[in-house]
């Protein structure tokens, strides 16, 4: 069988506008999950996911449900181009002619996907996180004694997130911890995009072929939003505990009584000790509303083709191979 090649330049467009689209539909869900997460015990500020996006439209306004838009926005393009192309990369290479790829073909696809995305990932989540959980910071202010800044490196250094912007968050972090600032939580947050993107194309190419009326046609649109919105479920509710380690290792404000962690061990033993085994599961249900939808959009606007249309090429949909 001879194989079509992949445009990657097409991809990485694919990849970048689905991105895009994904992600402006589900930020305010995101910003929820975060705040959620970010609660220890008895400082809880926010009863749910509901409550929480009221309480932040009540204080914050409704663009207050989009802080921390911007910078994820501006990554999430390379971020998504990445992900998407490299697990079509990765799944060519391995088929290598075959009709089909082996489960664990695809399962070794999606961890190169995972291991390629943190590069972007990392300090996309690091600075977002710092402007979504301001206002959480902000509203334990009018009820505790709150640490609103953090100290990045030495004594005079010393930000406040709930006034400055993702520029010089990321400035600051550069200027006294260098590059290696912006990369906190990277062994977290290889920790949780290697097994999702290892549970999620996989599942997803197996959903989405059940669409198929016949080896020759294609998936209908609408059975690629359902794949990718069950797979994408799925995958983030299995690596939610993840998920909570990472956010809590990238938050650099805490409030008065809130622990500070020392990596991956450290932050997992205190919060089993502290908060119980239930605390690994905060937020998992927002973080399950956000992935679904943006995963089952981005696989639509993927294979849409933008990037074949706007380059001139013919759409090629490698999970047919």
């Amino acid at each position: 069988m001879a194989q079509q090649q992949i445009s990657l330049p097409a991809k990485l467009i694919n990849g970048g506008v689905a991105g895009l689209v994904g992600v402006t539909c589900v930020f305010p869900i995101d910003l929820a999950k975060t705040r959620l997460q970010n609660q220890r015990g008895s400082q809880r500020v926010y009863k749910n996911m509901m409550d929480c996006l009221i309480k932040t439209v009540r204080s914050e306004g409704y663009f207050g449900m989009y802080r921390g838009a911007a910078v994820n926005l501006t990554l999430v393009t390379p971020e998504k181009a990445i992900k998407l192309a490299a697990n079509d990369f990765f799944r060519q290479r391995l088929s290598r002619g075959e009709l089909k790829l082996s489960v664990f073909q695809e399962m070794l696809a999606g961890c190169g996907a995972g291991m390629c995305q943190v590069i972007v990932t990392t300090p996309m989540e690091m600075l977002k996180i710092q402007l979504q959980d301001a206002g959480r910071l902000a509203a334990q202010q009018r009820k505790l004694p709150v640490l609103h800044t953090v100290k990045l490196g030495t004594a005079s250094s010393v930000l406040n997130c709930s006034k400055v912007s993702a520029i010089q968050i990321a400035q600051e972090l550069f200027r006294t911890k260098g590059i290696q600032g912006l990369y906190k939580g990277l062994a977290a947050t290889l920790m949780r995009d290697i097994p999702f993107s290892v549970v999620y194309f996989p599942l997803f190419a197996h959903i989405n072929k059940l669409g198929k009326a016949s080896e020759d046609d294609n998936v209908p649109f609408y059975w690629s939003f359902i794949s990718g919105c069950v797979a994408g479920c799925t995958a983030a509710v299995a690596v939610s505990p993840c998920d909570v380690v990472k956010t809590r290792l990238q938050s650099l404000n805490k409030s008065a009584n809130e622990e500070t962690y020392n990596g991956v061990a450290d932050c997992i033993r205190k919060i089993m000790r502290k908060e119980g085994p239930t605390a690994f599961l905060k937020g998992a249900g927002c973080r399950a509303l956000v992935i679904a939808p943006l995963f089952g959009i981005a696989q639509v606007v993927y294979f849409i083709g933008v990037g074949e249309f706007l380059l001139g090429q013919t759409p090629f949909n490698l999970y047919s191979v």
